[in-house]
Order: C-alpha cells, then structure tokens, then sequence
C-alpha cells in the first residue's frame, strides 16, 4: 500500500509544491493565488507574477499550505489558513451567504484550494491533505475551519476541474457540518474547535 505523508510548505519544499500544482489542472496557471486576489487583481497579474507571490508567501511564513507526498514523490496541494487574508472569499457569494462566521474574524480558517497531481488522482491524497489540514489548523489556534466544496453527486458530470475546492463527500466524512447550501452544487461546510487559542 502507498504510503502517504504530508508537510506544511516551506522554501525548502518550493520545488515540490510547483510540483504538486503543475501536475494537470489549473494549478499551473494559478499558483494558488485565486483566494487571495479580487477579479480586478486576478486579470491584472500574469502567471510568472503569481508564482512569485506563491513563492513570496511561502518564505514569508507562515505556510499557507501543506503538500503531499505519495511515497515520498510530490502528489498534492492544498491551501489552508485564517480566512480574512484571502480576500476573494468576502466578495465570494457563496461564503457572503452561506457562512455563519464575522467576515473579518481571523480565528476562522478556511480550505480554498486542492490541486492533485492528475497520476496521483483516486488514491486518497485529497482526503490525507484534508486530515492534515484539520490538525494545522487546530495546532495553529484556529476557532473554526470551514471549507466552500462542490456537491458530486449533486450533478452529472464534475470537471476534475472544478474539484480544486474539494468533494462534499470529503469533508462530511471527516467530520465536517453542513452548515448551508448556497447553490445546488455547493455548500459551506465548517469544523469547530473551540475558542481561539
């Protein structure tokens, strides 16, 4: 059985989450940078300029998100920290009416991004990158974390595209709430941990 392990993203790892984004998808293009920006932001930047904000971030510290290894080789990526910093989530309808949560509350985290190398898909990456991220979270003295993914079974067809945001079947296994449908194909789901630490 493949071993899966994780770690939150460092400059020592830089190599591994370009890695992980480049492997099929969107990620090439985007370097995770689609939470952090407005649309008037986001078409103003090209993708070299988006890199380097990624790689800015990550040796800025802290991680802004942890990566995969699927027997030590570089699988996946996921996203995940205090809420207010990725900005395009207080103009995103979905989180406006489906959280439960202060906008600007920085004890609220939130996973905003997978990105799964496409010969790594279908083997449990996602679901090892999730658990992970509910510990980094936890230890980092988040209150909440909550997550914006799309209902699978809710339609025909998903774009494996359209999964960066994660599988509601996912979370809700890992112990995730329910805690609003916004659109027939997304939901807002949330972890609470207790007060912030």
């Amino acid at each position: 059985m493949a071993e899966i392990t994780t770690t939150p993203a460092t400059g020592a790892q830089w190599d591994d989450v370009q890695s992980a984004l480049t492997g099929g998808g969107d990620g090439r293009s985007c370097q995770c940078a689609w939470p952090l920006l407005t649309n008037a932001q986001w078409e103003a930047t090209s993708t070299p300029e988006r890199e380097r904000m990624l790689h800015d971030e990550i040796d800025a510290g802290p991680a802004p998100g942890l990566v995969a290894y699927l027997d030590g080789e570089a699988a996946g990526w996921v996203r995940v920290g205090p809420r207010p910093p990725q900005r395009r989530l207080a103009h995103s309808r979905i989180v406006k009416t489906g959280s439960e949560e202060p906008l600007d509350d920085v004890s609220v985290w939130a996973i905003t991004c997978f990105s799964i190398r496409g010969e790594h898909r279908g083997k449990g990456v996602m679901r090892a990158l999730l658990d992970a991220a509910v510990e980094f979270a936890r230890d980092s003295g988040a209150r909440v974390l909550e997550a914006y993914p799309i209902d699978t079974d809710a339609q025909e067809q998903t774009r494996s595209n359209d999964l960066y945001v994660g599988k509601l079947s996912t979370f809700t296994s890992a112990g995730f709430e329910v805690v609003a449908r916004p659109t027939p194909t997304r939901a807002v789901v949330a972890l609470a941990f207790g007060p912030a630490a």
